[in-house]
């Protein structure tokens, strides 16, 4: 008979989750799933809606990453009115999303991973956490809670509030940046540069005590897909889309992405209510593929941005081919902060950024559009198809945590394998097991991080029912 070890919640993430692994009679792992235990239900509330409201109802869906919903879902507003935005509309779209992955990936680094990255796997729990991180680094404390607050400040400044923004628009943004705005972000872009800069070499220099956790972090061979330019280059707002193979060989490039059906299956499984999206011409499951950070700089020839390129070239000597383990997913975040920083400078150097033609009027022309976007954890699809009213009929959204589920569920099992051995659980193996879900930041619920540690009960039964071993945290 096998025995079953289950952690709920999986903490610090986004959402709510367990993992469940199936131990042989020897006590050695044999199977492991990723439970996504929540239902997110917006394709369906959205129904009957007027489109023009789409943009604003779908920032609700994130708390964290309302923008990249916006963008998505004006881009497929734009669509349905048939028009094309002024350039300057496209820039501050720009801008602001560049903004939101700032923000999201520092909230990601600092918060949720900086804990186990700088305490330690198997330190004690009760001070794993922010709290922890503040007493033990203060510097680097203040440095994440700062780095996040530019992030935010910039939405706030472009778009009127941090959170659930209703300045993106159909047809572009509802007001034009003026001359006093744009110098108090530049103002704010040095800090954000220094504190960058200054991450990315501890965080190199700390890579040596984490030879076992990169080799067991998700670390196999996949496919890697995002948005890229026509030259190849990365990518947030609108581009084509690249399929890279774990050797590094492009497999697809220049992919439109409003076709995506052609190319991108949606699996169910009883067990979790989180698609499985994956790559049709390789089938399910075997097209599985990754998104986000680590996927956007295995797939790019380069950022074309200074600072950045440097950055990416030392990342890319890592391995010959695509860079595997999704322990790396830390690594790039922080390239691409550095990114952003470098491109909001360039976009907000740009006087075109001050025109104030940021808008096309017009009225429904299409029945069914399509919005795409790079969010902070990777591409993101808003589907819609409406009436000869406008009101909302029908949509589909594939979420960036989606399109990472089955890597998600085959690195759990790989950690699983490598971390928890025999009938003896110990905190440190099981919060390994949780940090291969943590290094791809999903979002489930799309709402807020949780802070710190979230209650956890995980029992291990015998063959014969018995108790062999428990863990609580309360």
């Amino acid at each position: 008979m096998a025995q079953q070890i289950v952690i709920e919640p999986v903490t610090r993430i986004e959402g709510h989750a367990k993992i469940t692994i199936k131990l042989d009679e020897e006590g050695n792992v044999a199977d492991a799933w990723f439970h996504v235990t929540q239902l997110r239900g917006f394709e369906k509330l959205c129904e009957g809606r007027p489109f023009s409201e789409m943009p604003s109802l779908m920032a609700r869906i994130c708390g964290i990453c309302p923008v990249s919903h916006s963008i998505a879902s004006a881009k497929a507003c734009d669509q349905l009115l048939a028009v094309r935005i002024p350039e300057p509309a496209v820039k501050l779209r720009r801008l602001i999303n560049l903004a939101q992955i700032l923000q999201s990936h520092a909230l990601s680094f600092f918060h949720l991973s900086a804990p186990d990255l700088l305490l330690g796997f198997d330190s004690d729990p009760q001070k794993r956490n922010l709290f922890g991180l503040i007493e033990a680094n203060p510097q680097m404390a203040k440095d994440g809670i700062k780095l996040r607050k530019i992030g935010q400040s910039v939405i706030e400044i472009l778009a009127g509030k941090r959170i659930h923004p209703s300045w993106i628009v159909p047809g572009g943004v509802s007001e034009p940046l003026n001359v006093e705005k744009r110098d108090a972000i530049l103002a704010m872009l040095p800090e954000a540069k220094e504190i960058t800069l200054r991450t990315l070499q501890w965080f190199k220099f700390s890579l040596e005590k984490f030879r076992d956790e990169i080799r067991a972090f998700a670390n196999f061979p996949s496919l890697f897909m995002g948005l890229v330019t026509s030259e190849g280059k990365w990518e947030c707002y609108h581009g084509r889309i690249r399929v890279v193979d774990g050797g590094g060989h492009i497999v697809a490039d220049q992919l439109d992405p409003t076709e995506y059906q052609d190319y991108i299956g949606e699996a169910t499984e009883p067990w979790t209510y989180l698609k499985f999206p994956y790559y049709k011409p390789k089938g399910y499951p075997n097209g599985m593929y990754r998104v986000g950070p680590l996927a956007r700089l295995n797939i790019i020839d380069g950022f074309g941005t200074d600072m950045a390129d440097q950055e990416w070239a030392e990342f890319r000597e890592l391995e010959r081919g695509a860079v595997l383990s999704s322990f790396y997913y830390h690594y790039a975040r922080l390239i691409e902060i550095l990114h952003t920083v470098e491109k909001m400078e360039e976009l907000l150097n740009d006087p075109d950024i001050l025109s104030k033609h940021v808008r096309a009027s017009a009225g429904l022309n299409n029945l069914e559009g399509i919005g795409v976007a790079e969010a902070p954890r990777g591409i993101l699809f808003h589907h819609y198809k409406v009436n000869e009213e406008g009101l909302m009929e029908w949509a589909n959204l594939i979420i960036a945590t989606g399109h990472n589920n089955l890597a998600m569920s085959k690195g759990i099992l790989q950690a699983s394998k490598h971390f928890v051995k025999g009938k003896q659980l110990s905190e440190g193996m099981l919060n390994r097991v949780e940090a291969v879900i943590r290094a791809f930041d999903p979002c489930l619920s799309c709402s807020t991080h949780a802070v710190g540690h979230m209650p956890l009960h995980i029992q291990l039964i015998g063959p014969d029912g018995t108790l062999l071993d428990e863990l609580r945290r309360d």
